[in-house]
């Protein structure tokens, strides 16, 4: 009771190994995954031939296909005379029917003996004239990469997609694609490689859906210009902390950098204010470098690596978003962010071990403004909150005849935080972010007084000489000559 599974290779019959011909020559029957394959006419003759073809038609998917399969093989291998079951290519490339059987064989106590074949990926290297091993070849199956919104490559390195059997999956592929390589990036479609009818399409990735393929297509995907991947940015980083690296870097530590991680983060909103996608990019840069170098020191002294953050967030992220990844039902956003604020205080009380407040997720460290805006977010979850912004510009008004009200500094002091609360709270039900319209205010403000200063110093005035006056006609004239 064996199963012996046979690699007939990449399509050509000159591709068959020794061992391979000599197992089907002494077979008589053979059951091939597919009998859409090259290689297959020149078997020998007197073998009687059996293919799983009809279940492709039948299914829903290939992952029914290939549990089906897996299942009828390891029926098959049940037999006193075994089965030998063929597969396009190396049975351990690209072949998940293959690796169902090796896991049902194992449970079941049957033997199965693999003889190797020539993979798609030897001929397609052989088609582009390339090293796999220089610099590094990424192998990935064309229905995986097509099935996902972001492609797992690293684009420093080159990859070999293999099974674009139509031109549907390569237009899923182009798109999953696109979102880590430029349109315009070369590609390579390998046409059946390794046989007579080999050849090869040199093209740019938005056109790769403007041919018809098969499933003895390949796609190469050359790497982008260095450094493209996270992975890369890290040797980087790791190579500043280095012995031989940058002293400066070294001398790093995680409270030294703190106030370059705020300033980096507060260049990045100003980017997005000011709409300059260019500026914006740089300055994600920026704030991204200040996280690899946190993550760096912090692998260097043995507390966590990268991975650890990014398997940590991500864990977090589908946590929270059971609507997505799992089967949680939500019928608006309110009920969204009910669940949302559910969830957090959950992990916030497993973390802490005892029952945790609402507003404890909120940074302190935040600036003030913003941090009045969350709080109020935060609590109104719960119902907490004024039923709309007349209610809210009321309490604004009467907390203003409180600051006016206040004799004593403190009372001022405080008076006035609560104003500036209230404001908080009145720009959340305006549906304004209070932090970004101050910011642009003070933007706005920043521009016209600069501009005042111009206008003063080409009419020879000095502004130190100016009466209040004149200065606010001066200012009227700004405004009105750079209305925003």
């Amino acid at each position: 009771m064996t199963i012996t599974i046979v690699g007939l290779g990449p399509g050509s019959p000159h591709h068959l190994t020794r061992e391979a011909w000599e197992v089907l020559e002494t077979s008589r029957e053979v059951w091939l995954r597919t009998a859409r394959h090259p290689t297959v006419p020149h078997l020998p003759g007197h073998i009687i031939l059996h293919s799983f073809d009809d279940l492709y038609d039948s299914a829903e998917d290939f992952a029914e296909v290939y549990r089906t399969i897996a299942a009828r093989v390891l029926e098959l291998g049940r037999r006193p005379e075994g089965v030998v079951y063929a597969v396009p290519g190396h049975p351990l490339v690209g072949e998940a029917s293959v690796q169902q059987v090796l896991k049902g064989a194992q449970e079941a106590g049957l033997t199965v003996r693999i003889v190797d074949g020539i993979s798609f990926v030897d001929a397609a290297l052989t088609a582009l004239g390339l090293d796999g091993l220089d610099p590094g070849l990424q192998i990935y199956d064309g229905i995986e990469v097509a099935a996902r919104h972001h492609p797992p490559l690293n684009p420093d390195l080159p990859a070999l997609i293999g099974q674009v059997y139509s031109r549907r999956l390569a237009g899923d592929l182009k798109l999953a694609l696109m979102n880590q390589y430029p349109d315009e990036h070369p590609v390579a479609l390998i046409f059946a490689a390794g046989t007579a009818a080999q050849r090869v399409i040199h093209l740019p990735l938005y056109e790769l859906d403007h041919h018809e393929t098969d499933h003895l297509t390949t796609l190469y995907v050359p790497p982008l210009p260095p450094v493209s991947s996270f992975e890369g940015f890290q040797e980087t980083v790791a190579y500043l902390r280095a012995p031989d690296g940058c002293p400066w870097d070294r001398e790093q530590t995680h409270e030294s950098l703190r106030s370059n991680l705020l300033e980096e983060a507060y260049e990045v909103i100003a980017a997005i204010d000011a709409g300059d996608m260019d500026d914006l990019r740089e300055e994600l840069g920026d704030l991204l470098l200040q996280i690899v170098l946190h993550a760096q020191i912090a692998t260097e002294e043995g507390d966590f690596r990268m991975a650890d953050v990014i398997a940590t967030i991500d864990r977090k992220i589908k946590r929270r978003h059971p609507h997505v990844w799992g089967e949680l039902q939500v019928r608006n956003t309110q009920e969204l962010l009910v669940r949302w604020e559910h969830l957090k205080r959950m992990e916030r009380n497993e973390k802490e071990g005892r029952s945790g407040h609402m507003l404890d997720g909120v940074p302190r460290a935040l600036p003030a403004l913003l941090q009045a805006h969350a709080y109020g977010e935060r609590v109104a979850r719960v119902g907490f909150d004024w039923s709309g912004p007349e209610e809210v510009a009321q309490k604004v008004r009467e907390e203003l005849a409180e600051v006016e009200g206040a004799r004593t500094p403190e009372e001022v002091e405080a008076e006035l935080g609560d104003l500036l609360f209230a404001i908080a709270n009145w720009a959340r039900h305006l549906g304004v972010e209070p932090e970004t319209a101050l910011r642009k205010a003070n933007a706005r403000f920043a521009r016209r007084f600069r501009a005042m200063e111009d206008l003063a110093q080409e009419r020879g005035l000095d502004m130190n000489k100016m009466t209040l006056a004149e200065l606010d006609r001066l200012w009227e004239e700004v405004k009105e000559q750079f209305e925003e």
